[in-house]
This record gives structure tokens, C-alpha cells and sequence, in this order.
């Protein structure tokens, strides 16, 4: 009887143990298969950011899977060394990241566990423009985000009289990409003006510029318009001429003929008027010291 019951007690805990073992291939391989399945997926057009705004390069698992515990790695290809953020076992490595992004890019952590693994870009400059690489080599996935950087300011405007009318100069520095600039008039039609000067600086902004001479036909509201469409970013200045500067000095009516004759003659009287006493006195003095002798 001893011997049954030993037999059945090692077959009880045999059956348990192959159970175990089961069960766990079992659960592995679900796991397996899941992380085959997720997929890492990011936006399909470009995220657009402006200088010194914070961004956010989205890029998630579907399905959803604990990224906590992964090695996320964001890159740049075009760079060397080319990782802009490598989180592994639960922590940034910041001596992996590029000297550039230094202190400016984080994953948001609380969100790793439900498969969030967005890169937050801090401080954005014109240099971050380009295709940023969300990988996890876990799975072998990768997926590219697209940044695109933009820069503006808004135009100012001056006026000047001329001879032909009123002539507007407008200009708008710290664009990026560069812009274009067009002058409206109040209707919204656009004025031809002279060709646009475009300048760019050592920081890779442009500075544009414009000008436009307008008489009072064309009315006395315009628009200097900048605009970039790539970044989808327009700034524009309002301007209202005042009215006295169309005025125009009236010239004074022409002489009539033989007014210069007369103004001449006139000339000569006076000065003769005033020449003879003179010459009186002096034939008077003359006489006087004669008689005297």
C-alpha cells in the first residue's frame, strides 16, 4: 500500500510539474506572438514646430505593450553620433545622446507602460529640422517622424512721399523656410511692386523685403502680407495712409506778358528817385565852395 500511494504521489507531482512547464511555453509564446503582432506607429505627415517651442514626435505600439522595461532608442541617421534620446532598463542614457540635444529630450515615463514611447523635443532650433527614427530593437520595428521648423516675425512697414505718389517699404527678419511677401490693396488685389530682397543670415533665417510706390487712385488701406506655406504661418501688417500725404503743392499761376517789363521799370524809377537828390546835393556842394572862393 505504501508503495501505491509513493507512486501516485510522484505521478500527482510529475502530471503538476508538466502542467507548469506547459503553461508557461504556453504563456511565452503568447507573449512572443503579441510582440510580433504590435506594431510601431507614428503620424504619416510631418510635425511642424516653431524656434523655441517645446514639440512632441509622437510614436506608440498597437497594441498597446509595456515599454517600461524595453530599450527605446530615438535616432537621427543624418548625425553623429547619431541617438538624440536611448532609454534601457528603466533609465536614460544620456551619454548616448548627441551633443546637441543635450538636456532637451525626454520619453515620458509614466507612459511607457501603456506603450507611449513619444520622444518630447524641448527648445526647438532650425538645426532639429529632419526625420527622426522611433526604434525598438526588441521587436525590430521602427517607424521615421518628420519635423519640420518654422520661424516668423511680423513685417514693419514705413512710408515715404515722392514725386510719383507714396512709396511703402516693408520688412520682415527671422523666417525659416523662406517666405514670400505680397502687397494688398484695401479690395485684397494684389499690387505690383518691386522684386522681393531676400537675405539670409549665419543663423539660417531670412530676412525679406519689399517696396511699393501707391498713388491716391489706389485708395489709402494696404496690406503687406509674409506668408510660408510649408509651416502654414502668415503675418501681416495694416497700413492707412493719411490724406496730406497725396497732396500735391499747387504751383503758382504764370505771370502775365509784360509783367517783367514792368517790374523792371518799376526798379529803375526807384533807384532813379532815389540817385538824383543825391546827385542835387552833390552840385549843390560843389557851387557852394566856388562862391566861398
Amino acid at each position: 500500500m505504501i508503495h501505491v500511494s509513493n507512486r501516485r504521489s510522484l505521478h500527482y507531482q510529475h502530471g503538476a510539474f508538466t502542467d507548469l512547464v506547459f503553461y508557461t511555453v504556453v504563456f511565452l509564446a503568447l507573449m512572443n506572438s503579441c510582440r510580433a503582432q504590435s506594431e510601431v506607429i507614428v503620424p504619416s505627415q510631418p510635425v511642424v514646430s516653431l524656434v523655441g517651442e517645446d514639440v512632441i514626435l509622437p510614436c506608440h505600439l498597437d497594441p498597446v505593450m509595456n515599454a517600461f522595461d524595453m530599450t527605446v532608442e530615438w535616432a537621427r541617421p543624418d548625425l553623429n553620433p547619431r541617438f538624440i534620446l536611448v532609454w534601457r532598463d528603466g533609465e536614460e542614457l544620456e551619454t548616448k545622446k548627441h551633443p546637441s540635444f543635450s538636456g532637451r529630450t525626454s520619453v515620458f515615463i509614466d507612459e511607457l507602460e501603456k506603450g507611449n514611447i513619444s520622444l518630447k523635443l524641448s527648445k526647438v532650433k532650425v538645426s532639429d529640422e529632419g526625420g527622426y527614427k522611433c526604434f525598438l530593437p526588441t521587436l525590430s520595428k521602427t517607424s521615421t517622424v518628420q519635423l519640420v521648423v518654422g520661424a516668423v516675425s511680423s513685417p514693419v512697414v514705413q512710408m515715404t512721399k515722392n514725386n510719383n505718389g507714396v512709396l511703402l517699404e516693408c520688412e520682415s527678419a527671422d523666417w525659416y523656410p523662406e517666405p514670400e511677401m505680397f502687397w494688398l490693396d484695401g479690395e485684397g488685389n494684389l499690387l505690383s511692386a518691386e522684386p522681393t530682397e531676400t537675405v539670409r543670415g549665419p543663423d539660417g533665417l531670412y530676412t525679406v523685403s519689399s517696396r511699393v510706390t501707391v498713388e491716391k487712385r489706389h485708395g489709402r488701406k494696404f496690406t503687406c502680407r509674409v506668408t510660408q506655406r510649408k509651416i502654414n504661418q502668415t503675418r501681416e501688417k495694416h497700413l492707412t495712409i493719411p490724406d496730406h500725404f497725396f497732396v500735391v503743392p499747387t504751383p503758382s499761376p504764370p505771370s502775365p506778358p509784360g509783367t517783367q517789363h514792368v517790374v523792371i521799370g518799376a526798379v529803375i524809377g526807384c533807384a532813379a528817385l532815389l540817385f538824383i537828390p543825391a546827385i542835387i546835393f552833390v552840385v549843390w556842394r560843389q557851387r557852394q565852395k566856388k562862391s566861398s572862393k
